[in-house]
């Protein structure tokens, strides 16, 4: 971007003429001035309302040094010790953290919950009726057939090797018309036990047990919350509680620096009734006072803002009583120096001790069971199957339908074959062979009985059955086990990035947090040189003054110099151990070093 080729609505056209929006000055310009308006526009008149137009400050007593709902003749000693333990009983946030981890504590529970056996059971009654449509129905017209039902099931998976297991029961009473049926009521009874054992996928790991595992890892990382939680906790506190030092001990600097302005006032007026001064110095020394007095109501501020910070962090709840008291810090502010910290050891201790590095830690440890189960997904599912029943069965014997029906009606045919069969035997050689009696078909005597034999029955293992097999699913493609596994190992690479983007910011808040106490340490030692200098500097102007060799400005200003020295000497005390609090955040160190102990499970 060239500037001369920005045209200007200054500059003369191709032929040499001013352009044709912009009038031609009145007269020459004078060099330089080409830019500029041949006349500055009038100004516009601004109608700006008075603010307090008829105020008129009265003289008279000054409010109290009270603030607003706190009873200043209540005063309660606090320690810093005192108020991390009403933090750590009473801030809603460690409340919450409490909560998280109770309730990952039931969550670990119902996951593993998957593995506790299900028993079920159903009874029922049924009557059903069977048209009879074949001479071998068993009865006229309809087969009709009760039946009382009781089924019990108990099913399970097992948490080690990723097997299935089901065993059930049935027990049946019925009765029927039917005529072929020799037992009635009769009481079948049985149970079949079946288990599912994987081979390839799912013997080693799937989704019931990654849910467990994860559940583990999600109280890991609430508990990593909760002490978090707890650091940051304690950390506020200590930066609450110094505050309201700084603010309580400003108060009683701006009430000195008040005292001070009052007495060179008095001592103004003495001086001017002398004739030594003139009347314009008393006014002077009282805008002075007053001035200090709207400093003390500011700090009164400072005092209310940072004692119901404080409340706020260890109150209970707003009916606490702590609300209505006045809080009086009694720890002294630590003037000395911290032992120095290497950069190294800090960071060390950073990493070591962060809760979000064990955060991460646990984000990608779950991240290992996503791409576990994701592998296991892409196996091929090859499941062994066995199975084992028995069957009993007993009931009461009816002797209408004990017979045969079919050698109950054919015995006369029997009968007369065997007749003709003995008359041709008389006259031919050799014999022919007689019809055999057809045997009725007797029961066991271990059938016959009630429900009690059929589980006898069922327990001697008579009529049993089993099943042995293998069963195979055999995806072609399996795409959908392969992305997820893709995608588990893209989330990897994501948490590891994370974590060097983490591990990079801890440690440019470990040397922020060195360079704040390193700071803090030159301010201290730089604002008690100012504030004894100041000190020294106001004396001797009063000593000039009383001598007449100087002037009250001069007074009037070291004085304000004063105020401010000492000011800013103990906000650089407090901001020391401000920044010591700091510093124990930064490296993970505030439980430690507050004698705080975080229970783990």
């Amino acid at each position: 971007l060239r500037l001369d080729a920005i045209p200007s609505f200054d500059q003369p056209n191709a032929q040499g003429q001013p352009p044709a929006n912009v009038p031609a000055p009145a007269g020459p310009r004078q060099p330089g001035r080409e830019s500029v308006p041949a006349q500055a526009p009038a100004e516009l008149p601004l109608d700006v309302p008075p603010v307090a137009k008829d105020f008129r400050a009265t003289p008279g007593q000054l409010p109290e040094l009270g603030r607003v709902g706190v009873n200043m003749a209540e005063q309660r000693p606090l320690t810093l010790r005192e108020a991390i333990e009403l933090a750590l009983r009473n801030a809603k946030e460690i409340e919450v953290a409490r909560t998280n981890v109770r309730a990952a504590e039931f969550d670990l529970t119902a996951a593993r919950g998957v593995y506790d056996p299900r028993l079920s059971s159903l009874s029922y009654f049924e009557r059903s009726s069977t048209p009879a449509t074949s001479v071998l129905s068993g009865a006229a017209g309809a087969v009709t057939q009760s039946n009382l039902v009781g089924t019990l099931r108990l099913e399970g998976l097992s948490p080690k090797a990723g097997g299935g297991y089901r065993f059930d029961f049935s027990s049946i009473r019925s009765t029927t018309n039917n005529q072929f049926a020799v037992l009635n009521p009769q009481f079948p009874t049985a149970f079949t036990f079946s288990y599912t054992q994987p081979v390839l996928r799912g013997r080693s790991f799937d989704q019931n047990r990654r849910a467990i595992e994860i559940a583990k890892k999600n109280l890991a990382l609430t508990d990593a919350q909760f002490r978090q939680r707890a650091i940051e906790t304690i950390t506020d506190v200590q930066r609450s509680y110094w505050d309201l030092v700084f603010a309580l001990r400003n108060l009683q600097i701006q009430r000195d620096a008040v005292r001070d302005a009052r007495t060179q006032y008095e001592h103004n007026k003495r001086l001017v009734t002398e004739g030594q001064l003139a009347p314009i110095d008393v006014v002077a020394a009282e805008a002075q006072v007053s001035g200090f007095e709207q400093s003390v109501y500011t700090a009164l501020d400072e005092v209310g803002r940072a004692e119901n910070n404080l409340k706020n962090l260890i109150a209970e709840n707003r009916q606490s009583e702590v609300w209505n008291v006045a809080l009086v810090p009694t720890d002294t502010v630590d003037l000395a120096t911290p032992p120095p910290v290497a950069l190294d050891t800090a960071l060390a201790a950073a990493l070591g001790n962060r809760p979000e590095l064990q955060q991460s830690d646990v984000v990608a440890a779950i991240n290992e069971l996503d791409q576990r189960l994701a592998r296991e997904l892409t196996k091929t599912q090859v499941d062994l199957v066995a199975s084992y029943g028995a069957t009993g069965v007993a009931g009461a014997l009816d002797p209408a339908r004990a017979t045969n029906p079919f050698t109950a009606s054919n015995e006369a045919v029997r009968e007369q074959i065997n007749q003709l069969t003995a008359r041709i035997n008389g006259l031919t050689d050799p014999d022919l062979p007689l019809l055999p009696a057809v045997p009725q078909g007797a029961l066991d005597d271990n059938l016959l009985g009630g429900y009690g034999q059929s589980l006898a029955n069922l327990a001697a293992n008579r009529y049993n059955n089993f099943r042995v097999g293998v069963q195979l699913n055999l995806p072609l493609r399996n795409r959908t086990a392969q992305a997820q596994l893709g995608r588990s190992l893209v989330e990897r690479d994501r948490i590891r990035t994370q974590r060097e983007q983490l591990e990079q910011l801890i440690q440019v808040d470990v040397r922020n947090a060195l360079q704040v106490v390193r700071t803090a340490e030159s301010r201290l030692r730089a604002a008690a040189v100012a504030r004894d200098a100041s000190e020294r500097q106001y004396a001797s102007e009063l000593r000039k003054f009383d001598a007449g060799q100087s002037t009250i400005f001069l007074v009037l200003e070291r004085q304000t110099a004063l105020a401010t020295a000492r000011g800013n000497e103990l906000r650089a005390q407090t901001e020391l151990n401000k920044a010591a609090a700091e510093l124990q955040r930064a490296t993970g160190n505030s439980l430690e070093a507050n004698q705080v102990t975080v229970s783990s499970r």
